[in-house]
C-alpha cells in the first residue's frame, strides 16, 4: 500500500513582467527557497529533487538539470528531470509524489520553470523550423471547431478572459495584472489567431514554481495546514491516431476519470470545490469543463455564461488568474497544482474560495495530447 503524501510547502516567483534580473539558477532558487520557508525546512532536510520544464530548445540550455543542481541543493542527492511539453509542471509534481508514496523518500522538493525572455518560445515550439504558427495558431482551429459544434456565443471567450484577469488582481504572484479589463476591451483587442483575440490569449513570462512533498510522518508534524494528495494521473496520446478528436481528447477524458475514481468523485460539479485548469486561451475553459466531466459535451460554455466558474460561483475555475495571467510554460502546470493545494490549505489569500476542501489541479501539453491531474484535499486519504 502506498504511503500517504502531502504538500507541506509551496513557493512561486514574485509578480513581475520579466525576471530578467535573475539567472535561471536564481529564478528556480527563489521559488524553492519560498517553498522551503513555507514548509519550515532547510536544504539539508530535502532527500531528492524533481525538476521540470518545457523543451530545452525554448532557452537553448541543454540538460538544465545539471546546471541547476547546485542552486537547488541537489549536490550529492538524486535529481530527476521530467518533460511532457506544456503539461510538464503537473507531471513533475506527480513524479515527486511517487517518490514519497513509494516510501523511497520522506521530503522531496519539486520545481518547474521557464525563462522565456532568454529564448524564442514560438521558434522552440515549432521544433526550430521557421514559419511556426505557434501554440495559438495550432489551437485556434480546434477552438473554432468547438464553437461550431456547441453553438457557443462569441462573448464566452471574452467573459473567461475578464474573469481570469480580474481574479489575477487578487493574486500578488500573477504575472499579469489588468485591473481595467472589460468585455469591450477584450472584444476590441487585435485578432491574433482567429477566433483568438489578444486579450483571450496567455502572456509569455518568466517564472518558477516549487513545492515540498512529504510523507505522512513529516506532514503530521507540520505546524501549518497541509494538502493531502488523494489521486494523481497522467495520460498521453499520439497526434496521428486516426479519428482522434483534438477538441475533446480521449486522453483528457481518461485522465480525469482515473483521478476521480481514485478520489471517490462521482459528480465533479458536486464533489469538487475549486478547479485550477490549464487555460492558455480563454475558450479552453468551456472546452476543458466538458473534457474533465464538469459538463456534458456542448454545454461547458453554458456554465461560463451563467457565472458558475466565477470565484463565488458553483464551480470556481482558476481563482488564481490561471495561465491567462501567468505563463512560464514549464511551470504553468505546477502552478495549477500548487494553487489547488493552496486552496485546500486555506492559504490562497485574497483569491481563497470559501470552504474549499477538495480541489483539482490540471495541466495539458503538446497538441492537447499530454495530460496530468491531481486531486488534493484538506483531509487524509
Amino acid at each position: 500500500m502506498a504511503q500517504r503524501c502531502a504538500v507541506v510547502g509551496t513557493g512561486q516567483t514574485k509578480h513581475a513582467k520579466s525576471r530578467s534580473d535573475l539567472s535561471m539558477a536564481g529564478l528556480v532558487r527563489e521559488a524553492a527557497l519560498r517553498a522551503l520557508e513555507d514548509a519550515e525546512l532547510v536544504w539539508k532536510d530535502i532527500d531528492a529533487v524533481v525538476i521540470g520544464k518545457a523543451p530545452d530548445s525554448l532557452e537553448g540550455v541543454m540538460m538544465p538539470e545539471l546546471y541547476l543542481a547546485d542552486a537547488l541543493g541537489a549536490t550529492g542527492k538524486p535529481i530527476m528531470r521530467v518533460h511532457t511539453a506544456g503539461s510538464v509542471g503537473g507531471s513533475t509534481a506527480i513524479v515527486a509524489t511517487h517518490l514519497v508514496q513509494s516510501g523511497i523518500h520522506d521530503r522531496v522538493l519539486t520545481v518547474a520553470y521557464e525563462k522565456q525572455s532568454e529564448g524564442d518560445a514560438t521558434w522552440g515550439i515549432g521544433g526550430g523550423r521557421s514559419g511556426s504558427v505557434g501554440a495559438g495558431g495550432y489551437f485556434a482551429p480546434h477552438i473554432r471547431a468547438y464553437i461550431a459544434r456547441s453553438g457557443a456565443s462569441e462573448h464566452i471567450g471574452w467573459k473567461v478572459a475578464v474573469k481570469d484577469r480580474l481574479n489575477a488582481c487578487k493574486n500578488p504572484y500573477a504575472h499579469l495584472h489588468l485591473a481595467d479589463i472589460t468585455m469591450e476591451k477584450v472584444r476590441d483587442s487585435p485578432m491574433v489567431w482567429d477566433p483568438v483575440r489578444r486579450f483571450e490569449s496567455c502572456p509569455s513570462s518568466d517564472g518558477a514554481a516549487a513545492m515540498v512533498l512529504a510523507s505522512e510522518t513529516v506532514a503530521d508534524g507540520a505546524t501549518k495546514p497541509v494538502a493531502w494528495v488523494h489521486a494523481t494521473a497522467v495520460r498521453s496520446e499520439m497526434l496521428q491516431i486516426p479519428g482522434r478528436d483534438p477538441v475533446n481528447p480521449l486522453g483528457g477524458r481518461q485522465c480525469s476519470a482515473d483521478v476521480y475514481a481514485q478520489a471517490g468523485i462521482t459528480d465533479p460539479m458536486r464533489d469538487v470545490d475549486v478547479a485550477e485548469i490549464y487555460v492558455p486561451f480563454s475558450w479552453y475553459e468551456p472546452m476543458w469543463l466538458e473534457n474533465l466531466g464538469f459538463a456534458v459535451e456542448g454545454a461547458g460554455w453554458r456554465l461560463v455564461d451563467a457565472g458558475d466558474t466565477e470565484i463565488d460561483g458553483a464551480m470556481p475555475v482558476n481563482p488564481s488568474g490561471g495561465v491567462l495571467s501567468s505563463n512560464p510554460i514549464g511551470a504553468s502546470g505546477m502552478l495549477r497544482f500548487l494553487e489547488a493545494a493552496l486552496q485546500v490549505r486555506g492559504m490562497a489569500g485574497e483569491h481563497q474560495v470559501d470552504g474549499a476542501r477538495t480541489a483539482v489541479g490540471h495541466a495539458y501539453g503538446g497538441g492537447a495530447q499530454f495530460f496530468a491531474m491531481w486531486v488534493v484535499r484538506s483531509t487524509k486519504p
